[in-house]
């Protein structure tokens, strides 16, 4: 255990499908979707021209779908000005509607939106140099905090990066902030690839590696790649039951070391990852 506060909430969810706001039709169509979230983008997805627009849409369709199922709303930055207007929408939504907030820096930025968004979950995407340095600082300057994640395309660009490799410090830097403060493994950004699902697999792979869990997408044709990915195996799921279930009879009779039946020897404090590995695989059923 640590001395943090965890917030984490259980098993995260693996399949988070961006939309864009100004096109209702296919809003509907990701709410219908075996998608874990949808998250209904008003910010890069959406010309300057139809902001207006896809607010309008975003506010009819999500009052009565949003509180059916997971559903954030990707605002604009504060430094724009659609930034209130969305905010203000927002705040009219449901409180299962959480916030998706991009390009963040600052935690001063983080406290002024919970004070406009009382008691609703914020999502928050580090896209820069600056944002990556501040994750820790981002994840704790509200508990309304509720997730933490990359926007890997603006970081690319600012750390001048064009290969993966450049991101994995970035990538480690967002998991170890994210668990630090609590919360849920984060979620990898988006593969933009969207017809390589092989390619997609290989680096959800990476990612897993690094200890993400799930991945938005930009696709639906992405979504069974992404879950697949990411659900543990059934040997997966057989060795923590036989982790928690040996870890529970130590603990029984005063033992401090398990030993399993593969011949490992387990300490009795990674019991809690094994329980995730148990609480992924009961939220997030196979087939």
């Amino acid at each position: 255990m640590t001395g943090r506060d965890d917030r984490s909430g259980g098993a995260p969810p693996l399949t988070l499908l961006y939309v864009p706001a100004d096109r209702p039709d296919r809003v509907a169509k990701a709410l219908a979707s075996a998608a874990d979230v949808v998250l209904v983008d008003l910010e890069d997805a959406v010309a300057p021209a139809r902001k207006d627009e896809a607010r309008a849409h975003a506010v009819a369709l999500l009052d009565d779908a949003a509180a059916a199922r997971g559903v954030q709303v990707r605002i604009n930055h504060p430094a724009t000005p659609w930034h209130a207007d969305d905010v203000a929408a927002l705040a009219g939504l449901p409180l299962a509607v959480g916030a998706r907030v991009p390009k963040v820096e600052s935690a001063d930025e983080v406290r002024v939106l919970a004070a406009a968004l009382p008691g609703r979950a914020l999502h928050l995407l580090v896209e820069s140099a600056l944002g990556v340095e501040r994750a820790f600082e981002l994840t704790t300057a509200s508990p309304q905090v509720a997730s933490l994640g990359l926007g890997e395309a603006d970081l690319r660009s600012d750390l001048r990066v064009d290969d993966e490799a450049g991101l994995a410090w970035a990538r480690s830097r967002v998991v170890v902030a994210a668990r630090a403060a609590g919360l849920p493994s984060p979620a990898m950004s988006a593969y933009t690839h969207v017809r390589d699902l092989d390619g997609l697999a290989a680096s959800c792979r990476v990612g897993r590696a690094l200890g993400f869990c799930g991945r938005t997408a930009i696709h639906p044709r992405q979504l069974d790649t992404i879950r697949d990915a990411f659900l543990p195996t059934p040997d997966e799921v057989d060795r923590a039951r036989e982790v928690v279930e040996r870890v529970g009879d130590a603990a029984a009779s005063g033992t401090g070391v398990v030993a399993l039946a593969d011949g490992t020897f387990l300490d009795v404090a990674m019991v809690e990852r094994a329980r995730t590995v148990l609480a992924l695989a009961a939220q997030h059923p196979a087939g």
